[in-house]
């Protein structure tokens, strides 16, 4: 070793310069006051901070409820390059606490190639006051597993808590906008399974909480009422320890929206001395009745209907078309609503006599003359029902206007540029296989409840917002088929019958593709 010394006359004499030495290695002079006998490029070449921090790992992904394994027994939901799922891939990752992490960021690859890479900065001592940065790469392996939650599903009796709801109405309208409320907010994602029964649904969980979570949900989005019970399954002498199933009996006011209601006279002055008959609707926690004679709306919460409760006098399976001859507004307004006094006569009966009848409505900003809608024809009709029996002769409406009618193709679904996501139904399965004539009697109601479900979303834009919506896929050859029809052909009239009828705007779709996860893209 070699010490140099520089000197620089400036009048005082020799002055001492800074000691420097040759590398061990590459003989390249250096600061020697650092005590160093290797230089920075040469450390950097030889020694290895990241030495015992493997390249390649593996995770375990659950594909059935997409989740996570975070060692030893915890499953978490984690989206692709989010801070959970890089959170779990460091801790996956030994030797790490060897060293001071600075920076880590994911590397983009195909959501579908099973490979997750991740880009890593770390510092460490090198040698003795020798601080030195690399950065590497690690390769993390998606390995596709069941998680014992998914496990279980696919094995009999092993649900710990159900939730039973059910609504005796003679339709499934309620149970389809359900459906879309639970899908949208992902309320269902801990269910075991799910079955189909006559009067509604059963959701069966793995975990007691799991339950009361979705009577959570229900509760804010339906008018119902509840009542728990529990059966024992076995129980440990030795620990006194005991095991439970429980049952979570859900009840949803049977009335609908478009239902004609007949109000009790006590709750009628109650709620603001509104009609006693009314239209329900808006169904939320609570049921909202509008007079379509004075637009008077009044709010019925659950716990109050379920005090005393009563049933609708007419659903909208018995609505009758009118045709309208005439409108005049009579100036009054309240929110999207107009009263207006129409005349109008059953289309049944246009051609053949000249019945007619004058009703008032709130449906004057949307009726034209000409235009056809559905309602209640109520004269002559005899009800089983004491509350329309309470109600004096003399002021009981003969027709109640309901809402608009547009005339649609036979093949309407077929034709749509939109759908809706389904969830899978065990009893569904069933009947599809059934030969029966009941079976298929079932089928073609729910067929049909299922169409009227899907119009009315069409005509409704306050439905529409609180679903979800996505684009069908075959929008383009539709459009296309459309374009190359010859002129004259029998579909042409057709679409010209349905031209008034509302559309639903192609923009304010969902695409798939921006909701697809990581089950979309199977991991084989």
């Amino acid at each position: 070793m070699s010490t140099n010394y520089s000197y620089m006359d400036q009048g005082a004499g020799p002055v001492q310069g800074v000691a420097t030495v040759l590398c061990c290695n590459c003989g390249v002079p250096m600061d020697g006051s650092q005590g160093l006998v290797m230089c920075h490029d040469c450390i950097k070449l030889t020694v290895d901070i990241t030495e015992g921090i493997p390249r390649e790992a593996n995770v375990s992904f659950c594909r059935n409820c997409e989740r996570f394994l975070q060692p030893p027994q915890q499953w978490i939901r984690a989206e692709l390059e989010s801070r959970e799922l890089l959170a779990l891939c460091l801790r996956r990752l030994k030797g790490l606490n060897k060293v001071r992490l600075i920076d880590a960021s994911f590397i983009w690859t195909e959501p579908h190639s099973r490979r997750i890479r991740v880009k890593l900065t770390v510092q460490g001592e090198a040698l003795q006051n020798t601080i030195v940065q690399q950065t590497f790469e690690v390769e993390y392996v998606v390995i596709a597993m069941q998680c014992p939650d998914c496990a279980k599903s696919y094995t009999t009796n092993t649900w710990r808590a159900t939730v039973q709801i059910r609504q005796k109405v003679p339709h499934k309208r309620t149970f389809l906008y359900l459906e879309q409320l639970i899908l949208k907010h992902n309320a269902h994602v801990d269910t075991v399974s799910i079955k189909e029964s006559k009067d509604g649904l059963d959701f069966f969980y793995a975990q007691k909480n799991h339950a009361a979570k979705m009577l959570d949900f229900l509760s804010a989005v339906a008018p119902i009422k509840n009542k728990r019970s529990e059966e024992l399954v076995s129980t440990d002498i030795h620990s006194g320890s005991s095991q439970y199933k429980f049952s979570f009996s859900v009840e949803i006011v049977p009335i609908c929206r478009d239902d004609l209601v007949i109000l009790p006279k006590k709750l009628a002055h109650s709620l603001g001395n509104i009609s006693r008959v009314v239209l329900c609707n808006k169904v939320t926690n609570s049921n909202q009745y509008l007079d379509p004679n004075t637009l008077q709306t009044a709010d019925l919460p659950a716990s109050v209907y379920w005090r005393n409760p009563f049933p609708s006098l007419i659903d909208a399976t018995q609505l009758t078309e009118f045709i309208v001859l005439d409108v005049e507004p009579t100036g009054d307004i309240k929110g999207k609503y107009v009263l207006a006094d129409v005349e109008v006569s059953r289309a049944v009966d246009l051609g053949v006599n000249d019945t007619s009848f004058y009703v008032r409505t709130h449906l004057g900003g949307i009726l034209h003359p000409g235009d056809s809608c559905l309602g209640y024809y109520l004269v002559n009709s005899n009800f089983n029902s004491d509350l329309w029996d309470s109600l004096d002769s003399g002021n009981t409406p003969e027709v109640v206007l309901v809402k608009k009618h547009y005339a649609r193709k036979s093949k309407k679904s077929k034709n749509r540029q939109w759908k809706l996501k389904r969830m899978a139904k065990e009893h569904s399965d069933i009947v599809a296989n059934d030969d029966s004539r009941q079976a298929r009697q079932e089928q073609e109601r729910a067929e049909k409840d299922y169409e009227l479900f899907l119009q009315e979303l069409e005509e409704d834009e306050e439905l529409r917002q609180t679903i979800n919506m996505y684009k069908a896929g075959n929008t383009a050859p539709a459009a296309a088929a459309a374009t190359t029809a010859p002129a004259g052909h029998v579909e042409e009239e057709e679409v010209e019958e349905d031209e008034d009828a509302p559309e639903i705007n192609i923009d304010d779709l969902l695409d798939e593709l921006d909701e697809m996860t990581l089950e979309d893209h199977p991991m084989e």
